[in-house]
């Protein structure tokens, strides 16, 4: 305990709590009240915000979510993450039990370690700290501090993030600034932060012909052709040529099925799926657009029907290079001696959904064995997280 009533937190040791919370999304396991209850020792105002709805299993789930602020004065400056984590895959290939959070030779292992119970546990360390230090002078941070966090980022994030996001800003809730805790780092704590993302369009396509004998083809109508003259110029096609720090869009074809054991029968559906992951030069609605202006033409062409479905998981962003970016940039070369490369690199994360709030970028642990059999994370680099996530904090408010 220091200052008046202010606890120290050991991060290793919130690190443990946490992953000993089997919480394989969309399952919560108790890991949202482990973690309501520290911010709440701290002073934290906590809310929690809890969804229900389709997550992609058999049935509907509840996702518990949390906000917690401390403080009215400006600038808010926000942490985000999640608590769920993905499958263990086959628990008996771990060393040691993956929700045991066994530390060994230095190493702390468990599912969620690294991605991202760890970073979250670094944060509130950090947190910790500053409120600390502050008690003992007498006063408190020159600005607000919020943590939101989710139990629905592994999976569809339908109901986590974006549903939290949306109710903040129907209330008028301002947040300015907020850091992702995912692990961002490539091999070093602090070589890299995440500035942007690429957004995700998924498809799902279905050709409609007519089934039918294969030594009578002018009976049926084969629909499998047709999707492959679609499928063709699709993938033929150049989206762009790129965009400030990302690469160019790219679409990728993951399945092409048709089901038809026999070898004699010409088959009634044609389907397909892709996935486009673009940069901020497309949006999902205008490439939704493209794909239906094909589809149709190559419907007008063959005389069968095509049918889509869409799905855009987020949108691209850029936090452009800014006071925040900079400060951030600036916090963890002070701490770790390592200037972070600004990066759009990776797949997609919850900051999509926040950049609709406030500028977000993402720092974190490195993210070597994320979702990997013995995830694991050092003792050490959670102890020089805590201090660069600190560093953050207090150049953030700094200069403010």
């Amino acid at each position: 305990m220091s200052g008046a009533s202010t606890p120290v937190i050991d991060p290793v040791e919130l690190t443990q709590r946490l992953i000993r919370r089997p919480s394989v999304t969309p399952v919560d396991a108790g890991a949202m009240d482990t973690l309501e209850r520290v911010l709440t020792d701290l002073g934290f105002t906590c809310r929690r915000m809890a969804f229900e709805g389709s997550t992609g299993a058999a049935t509907d789930a509840r996702i518990e979510n949390l906000y917690a602020r401390r403080g009215t004065a400006s600038p808010n400056l926000c942490f985000a993450g999640h608590t769920d984590v993905v499958p263990t895959g086959e628990a008996t290939a771990w060393s040691s039990g993956p929700f045991e959070a066994e530390v060994r030779d230095g190493l702390l292992y468990g599912r969620g370690a690294v991605d991202m119970k760890g970073g979250i546990a670094a944060w509130v360390a950090a947190v910790s700290q500053i409120l600390a230090a502050r008690a003992e002078d007498g006063g408190e941070p020159a600005g607000s501090l919020s943590f939101l966090i989710t139990g629905d980022e592994e999976g569809p994030a339908l109901h986590g993030t974006k549903r939290v996001v949306e109710a903040l800003m129907a209330e008028g809730e301002v947040i300015d600034a907020c850091v992702v805790g995912e692990p961002s780092s490539q091999m070093l704590l602090g070589d890299m932060i995440k500035i942007g993302r690429r957004g995700s369009l998924n498809s799902w396509i279905t050709v409609h012909g007519k089934q039918g004998h294969v030594a009578y083809p002018a009976r049926a109508a084969n629909p499998a052709p047709v999707l492959v003259r679609l499928l063709a110029a699709l993938d033929a096609h150049v989206l762009d040529e790129g965009y400030e720090a990302f690469q160019p869009s790219n679409l990728e074809i993951t399945t092409i099925d048709i089901g038809n054991p026999a070898t004699n029968v010409i088959p009634a559906e044609a389907k397909a799926r892709l996935n486009i992951r673009f940069n901020p030069a497309q949006t999902g609605d205008g490439l939704i657009d493209w794909l239906n202006r094909e589809a149709g033409r190559v419907q007008a062409e063959t005389g069968l029907q095509i049918t889509l479905e869409h799905m855009c998981s987020g949108e691209a962003f850029l936090t452009p290079h800014g006071p925040f970016v900079t400060a951030v940039q600036d916090a963890v070369e002070a701490s770790t001696g390592l200037r972070p490369e600004a990066s759009t690199t990776g797949g997609t994360s919850d900051a999509r959904f926040i950049r609709a709030m406030c500028p977000v970028l993402e720092l974190g642990l490195v993210g070597q064995t994320m979702h990997q059999i013995d995830e694991r994370v050092p003792v050490a680099e959670l102890v020089a997280l805590t201090a660069a996530y600190r560093r953050v904090i207090e150049t953030v408010f700094e200069r403010a």
